[in-house]
């Protein structure tokens, strides 16, 4: 488990610090399934999830969805059958800060106990 896990999500600010790569580096060790993907000009943190069947899936779309208005950060779920594409970034601020990482980790722990 990582330590990512025990920690909650800052209130973000529009001038809120970006992870450095030497940051992102460290964190991406934590979460070693996740990629770092662009949309446009944007970094996001990316992982697929699979499932056996499109229930399952629904099942931890929604635990993630319940997750995601605790913390209040929201990820972009794409739901499909037999699996489930996540993909965090912070839109205030257009790229990647360490409430990404640490609700990777979050979403990791959420899968592993399905």
């Amino acid at each position: 488990m990582s330590k990512l896990t025990r920690e909650h999500c800052e209130a973000c600010r529009i001038d809120a610090p970006a992870v450095t790569a030497e940051e992102q580096d460290a964190l991406l060790i934590q979460i070693p399934d996740w990629d770092i993907v662009g949309d446009g000009d944007v970094p996001q943190l990316r992982r697929v999830f699979r499932f056996r069947n499109f229930a399952e899936a629904l099942v931890f779309t929604n635990q993630l969805a319940e997750l995601a208005e605790e913390e209040e950060h929201h990820p972009a779920i794409l739901l499909e059958y037999g699996k489930v594409t996540v993909r965090w970034w912070t839109h205030k601020i257009g790229g990647l800060h360490r409430n990404d990482f640490i609700m990777a980790a979050r979403t990791d722990e959420a899968f592993n106990a399905s």
